[in-house]
């Protein structure tokens, strides 16, 4: 569970507890008491008062009065707040501020309380409905549901518990939201400090079921007389103007619990429980004069883990009373223990909402939704169809790398076909040239064969078809008879070479490559 910053402001003056759970185990991990720069119910409106009676009185020219009224307030506010907030922040110091929960804690006069003696309905929202009709039939009172709670007193009496006005706690809380740039900062529910108290006592306390108990918590300004007989709620008396900061003499509280207890049918008191501010052996002593049969004590918190507390806070404990008995009363109420009183006002839900809409935004509700759908249908048809289109474009790609391969294949065959005309006719002009050579080498063969003294050691083109022939004879006449055999043989030179000891004759012959075919047409 999420650790809880309890806040309980009164006046100037405000004390705060962080409690923890772990199992079953309550712990107090911190606490601190503050004290504000200004009040927080009525935030500068003693300066007001005073420049406005100035103006009654003509003691100042009224423009510049009303410039100055706005422009002090506003400064001094900005002020006042930036150091309040200031002090909060650094009593959660080391706390991640967005991991807690806060409980603001209300007491006089923002809440009122109210004795409802009719019918019980068992459905709880029938009843707060009945009890609110009583409500404004008996004192003219109109209150919102969120704003309502109500517990069993006894058997026949319901005791009613509503707010008026603004919580001043919840405003801190808020100012603490934005001094961390946060909208908001999570309020599950807002506590009655009377009534948190009273819870706490009566579990952890044990009374005899016909003891009358008074509770009484005493404040730097205010003080608190809660009375229970037995182990349930008995009276809640009227907040006191007096405390630690202007009490003269204990004798005021003894007057004041004395009509209380007139008020609310006490008649004795067995016990006396001291928590706040001033838990003196003065006090003590005095309450003992007063009440010799009742057992004055401190309150105690010996079911609550507090071990991580300095020794100073651990020995003041009791000052932090209230918030510590709102943090015990709202883990039992988680843990189904328990079921109190719980307010969460419309302005504070509708802060802590993700989305704030007014009543014509909830009109609007149903045109969003339907644009929503449409919009969205159409963008999941389009990406559908993309998709379907990139999956197409993907298959023509690959089938045009395909084609590009066969087409890479085909282009050194197509190459191929259209050469082989060329080829051919080469092929054709160089088998006729072929037939021309062979015909002529073997004419030129036959007549060596036949005429052994004479030869060729040398052959070589001249024209495209005329050769060179040069070689050797031992018999003259033979180089001449071979130029008469071939008629288009035109010998050049004879020169007279003996080859060792036989005589020969070199010579060089000019011979022309003829078709006999073509020379017999």
């Amino acid at each position: 569970m999420k650790p809880v910053v309890c806040l309980y402001c009164e006046g100037t003056d405000v004390k705060l507890a962080t409690i923890g759970k772990a199992g079953d185990n309550l712990k107090v991990l911190r606490v601190a008491s503050l004290t504000l720069s200004h009040r927080l119910q009525f935030a500068h409106s003693g300066s007001r008062q005073e420049l406005m009676a100035e103006i009654e009185h003509g003691d100042i020219d009224a423009e510049l009065s009303l410039d100055r009224l706005e422009s002090s307030e506003e400064s001094s506010q900005d002020q006042s707040e930036t150091s309040d907030v200031t002090l909060f922040h650094s009593a959660l110091q080391d706390l991640k501020i967005s991991n807690l929960d806060y409980i603001p804690i209300v007491t006089e006069p923002a809440i009122n309380f109210h004795l409802y003696d009719g019918p019980k309905d068992p459905n709880k929202k029938k009843l707060i409905q009945s009890i609110k009709n009583d409500l404004q039939v008996t004192k003219g009172i109109v209150v919102d549901n969120d704003s309502i709670d109500a517990i069993e007193l006894n058997e026949k009496t319901m005791l009613t518990v509503f707010i008026e006005g603004e919580i001043p706690a919840v405003s801190l809380i808020n100012q603490l939201a934005n001094y961390n740039n946060r909208r908001y900062l999570k309020i599950p529910t807002v506590k009655t400090a009377e009534l948190s108290l009273a819870y706490y006592v009566s579990q952890n306390t044990k009374f005899f079921p016909e003891d009358y108990s008074l509770i009484i918590y005493i404040g730097k300004e205010y003080s608190k007389l809660i009375f229970l007989e037995g182990q349930k709620l008995k009276h809640i008396g009227s907040a006191l103007d007096i405390g630690t900061k202007n009490l003269h003499t204990y004798d005021v509280y003894f007057s004041k619990i004395l009509l209380e207890m007139e008020n609310g049918g006490v008649p004795k008191l067995d016990n006396i429980i001291l928590c706040g501010e001033d838990r003196s052996e003065n006090l003590i002593l005095s309450f003992y004069g007063t009440f010799p049969e009742a057992n004055v004590s401190e309150l105690k918190f010996e079911n609550i883990d507090y071990s991580v507390l300095n020794e100073e806070d651990a020995q003041n404990l009791a000052l932090y009373a209230i918030p510590i008995s709102v943090g015990v009363e709202y883990f039992d109420e988680l843990s189904k223990r328990y079921a109190g009183v719980n307010f969460l006002p419309k302005y504070i839900q509708e802060n802590q909402k993700t989305f704030q809409f007014g009543w014509h935004s909830y009109a609007v509700l149903p045109l969003l939704f339907g644009a929503t759908f449409f919009f969205t249908f159409n963008i999941l048809s389009n990406y559908k169809e993309i998709k379907d289109l990139d999956f197409e474009i993907e298959r023509l790609t690959q089938r045009q790398l395909q084609n590009q391969t066969l087409v890479d294949q085909i282009t050194p065959l197509d190459a191929r076909i259209n050469s082989f005309d060329a080829t051919q006719s080469i092929l054709d002009s160089a088998s006729v040239g072929t037939g021309i050579w062979n015909k002529n080498l073997s004419k030129i063969s036959d007549f060596i064969e036949r005429r052994r003294s004479f030869w060729v050691t040398k052959l070589e083109t001249i024209a495209q078809e005329e050769i060179k022939l040069t070689g050797y004879s031992l018999v003259r006449s033979v180089l001449t008879e071979f130029a008469d055999y071939n008629k288009v043989s035109l010998l050049k030179s004879i020169n007279y070479e003996p080859l060792r000891d036989k005589s020969a004759f070199a010579f060089t012959l000019s011979f022309k490559m003829t078709d006999e075919k073509l020379n017999k047409k």
